[in-house]
């Protein structure tokens, strides 16, 4: 999505060593600044990410790190990793010795809802903004629990889901 409508280089880390990629993209030095923007629900296909899973389903830990230990490590030295993404809580394997290492700023920030949306919700109804881009499907309110399930299973290429009321 970001790709098609932004027009942004992506690097898929199902088909891709997305560390290695950075550093041949940086000459070896790694991105000035990685922004994590998943949070909690961040997918891997390495051995981490299953211990993340076990230790969510066991109540032991409230999130899934992914993406934030991937932007630590790929992070230049001196560099800025921003956290964006939505965190509940607690995790475990967070790589601090990497961060004091490599002299890293980390900054972490919501959007901040209050003091936005009204300004986003006014420009949307004087149509400033588009935001048809956003989905990649759209369901009556009925189909929302099949909805949800393609989402999180990634199934048809959903990316987002948009649901309607009225059905």
């Amino acid at each position: 999505m970001t790709e098609r409508h932004i027009g942004s280089e992506v690097i898929d880390y199902t088909t891709t060593d997305v560390g290695a990629e950075l550093r041949e993209r940086t000459g070896g030095r790694g991105p000035d600044v990685c922004i994590e923007a998943v949070g909690m629900e961040a997918h891997s296909d390495s051995p981490v990410h299953l211990y993340d899973q076990a230790k969510q389903q066991l109540r032991l830990q409230t999130d899934r790190p992914t993406a934030v230990r991937q932007a630590i490590h790929a992070c230049r030295k001196g560099g800025t990793v921003f956290v964006l993404g939505v965190f509940a809580g607690a995790v475990e394997k967070f790589p601090l010795g990497a961060v004091i290492n490599k002299g890293l700023t980390v900054r972490g920030a919501q959007q901040h809802g209050q003091r936005y949306i009204p300004m986003l919700l006014d420009r949307l109804a004087a149509g400033e903004l588009s935001t048809a881009h956003l989905a990649t499907h759209t369901v009556p309110l009925d189909e929302a629990p099949r909805a949800y399930d393609m989402f999180k299973e990634k199934n048809d290429g959903c990316v987002r889901a948009v649901i309607r009321p009225g059905g």
